[in-house]
């Protein structure tokens, strides 16, 4: 059986060659390539199951395909680019912070600065407030990298949501911003755990057991960083 391409733009899965709503035109104008693909028989169950859906399912199934498509499309949390983003726009910071910062544990943010160190794009001196650290620069090198990516970062945001009007993002942010203060003090379960990975003390398997992906974490951080970025 051969597998072929859909459009993840919404739950109907069309044919991405020939896709049947507005986003879907756009996703295919803009030359996207489809993060997911599907049997044609399983894109018919998964229309079908679509179309009996409740509001409320139709809602979750979306937000869903566009965490796929999020993840797909950003850098991850301990990320080269994400770094140096990072320290260009901060200045420069500890590891210790940087650690913080990007909310992995302390081994496999030291691989990644060692990487971006042998690379000549950043620079470690021991420092000068806390001796159980490096303060961490961007060389010349390093900067103009974290420049190129972050006019890249620009532009993926842009295009992400380039199907939308200025009306249409605004009204899409107050109702995302108000799902996710009620959801945070909802499922505080969720909040806590958010802040313990902020912080590097994720346990293995939290992250399929209460979702997050992003490891966002206090409501504040979350809509600072949603502003910035």
């Amino acid at each position: 059986m051969n597998d072929i391409h859909f459009c993840p733009c919404c739950g109907r899965h069309c044919d991405l060659d020939d896709p049947h709503c507005d986003r879907g035109r756009a996703f295919l104008e803009a030359g996207a390539t489809a993060t997911r693909y599907f049997s044609p028989e399983e894109a018919e169950r998964r229309r079908t199951d679509y179309e009996t859906m409740d509001m409320d399912s139709r809602l979750i199934v979306n937000l869903r395909d566009l965490g796929h498509t999020i993840r797909f499309l950003f850098e991850g949390k301990g990320s080269q680019k994400r770094i140096l983003i990072l320290l260009m726009e901060s200045g420069g910071m500890t590891q210790r912070e940087l650690t913080e910062r990007i909310g992995v544990q302390p081994g496999s943010a030291s691989e990644v600065v060692l990487k971006l160190e042998a690379a000549g794009l950043i620079q470690r001196t021991p420092s000068a407030t806390d001796r159980r650290t490096t303060d961490i620069r961007l060389t010349e090198s390093g900067y103009a990298l974290a420049v190129e990516a972050a006019g890249q970062r620009r532009q993926r945001h842009a295009d992400m949501f380039s199907c939308l009007s200025d009306d249409d993002k605004r009204a899409l942010l107050s109702l995302v911003e108000r799902l996710n203060v009620d959801w945070a003090c909802r499922y505080p379960a969720g909040d806590r755990r958010r802040s313990g990975q902020a912080n590097g003390h994720r346990r293995r398997g939290d992250e399929r057991r209460e979702g997050d992906p992003h490891g966002h974490d206090h409501r504040e951080r979350h809509a600072h960083d949603h502003r910035r970025h």
